[in-house]
Order: structure tokens, then sequence, then C-alpha cells
């Protein structure tokens, strides 16, 4: 189970990170600033998961997606891990959860029913058949209740496997 945390803003730059070996150019430092002027540096790796793989320039609402429980580095501005990065669109809502055996997120605000429709992925790309609880997963999904907690049900469903 991973503790997700998340920064939400606007991508002000994207810059090479060099790690200083044989990977060099596979890593992205990307800076996001909020509307209350915090900052925030994501470091996004091969392995980070962009849904709908979009494509994210400067100027683009995101948000970033890291594991809280993680050590972190005293610098200003943070810097974290990305898992999970999401550019903004209107017409749907992404939660970065873990999700119990009754589909309802760690932090108790939403409750998944699925579908036969329910699309449910790995990341990449394959299809998905067993139950998703008591998993990290990404739910893409549009309306929702007003109830709490909040239940939908999603268009996608992307399971986070753990690669160890």
């Amino acid at each position: 189970m991973t503790n997700f945390y998340s920064f939400n803003g606007t991508v002000t730059a994207i810059s090479e990170f060099l790690t200083g070996q044989n990977d060099d150019g596979c890593y992205k430092l990307f800076t996001l600033e909020n509307e209350s002027g915090s900052i925030v540096n994501f470091v996004v790796s091969p392995s980070t998961y962009f849904v709908n793989h979009e494509m994210i320039r400067i100027g683009d609402r995101v948000t970033g997606y890291y594991d809280g429980d993680l050590p972190a580095i005293l610098i200003y501005p943070p810097q974290y891990q990305a898992i999970v990065m999401v550019k903004e669109n209107p017409n749907q809502n992404v939660k970065v959860s873990y999700f119990n055996n009754q589909l309802v997120s760690s932090d108790g605000q939403l409750r998944i029913n699925l579908s036969p429709f329910t699309k449910m992925l790995l990341t990449n790309g394959q299809g998905f058949t067993r139950f998703p609880g008591n998993r990290d997963l990404i739910v893409i999904y549009g309306p929702s209740t007003k109830s709490i907690p909040a239940q939908t049900t999603p268009y996608q469903i992307i399971v986070l496997c753990k690669s160890n």
C-alpha cells in the first residue's frame, strides 16, 4: 500500500535530470507552481505513469503523485519522485489511491462500483482480469454522487502493480 500525496500546479519548467549514469536523457525534472506560489520539483523517470499517455508541456496544469512515506531530500523547492502524472482534463476525474476490498479509497472519499464496461488495465496496457481491491489504483471517472464516500462507476482503472 502506497501512501499517495499529490501536488497540483502549472508546469513552469521541464529540464533534463542528470543521474551520472548511462541513463542520462531518460529522466526529466518537472517544476510545478500552484496558485499560492508554492513550487515543487518532480523527478520523472521511465517508470512514471502518465494518465492517457499525455505529453506534458510548459503551461499545462498537472497533478503529480508521489509516495509520501519515502524519504525526501531537504532542499527548496521540495523534490519528489513522480509515480503518476495527470494532465488536467475538465471531462474526467482521476483518483490515485489504495483501494480496500470494499473498493473504498484510503482517504475514505471515493467508492468505486464496477460494471462490465469498466476497462481494467495494467500500466503496460495489458488487460487486468482479477478483482482490483486491496491494490494501488489509478481510477478515471466522470460523475459521482455527492455522498461520503462519493460513489462512481469508473471508465477505466489502471492497476499499479509493485515491481521489485
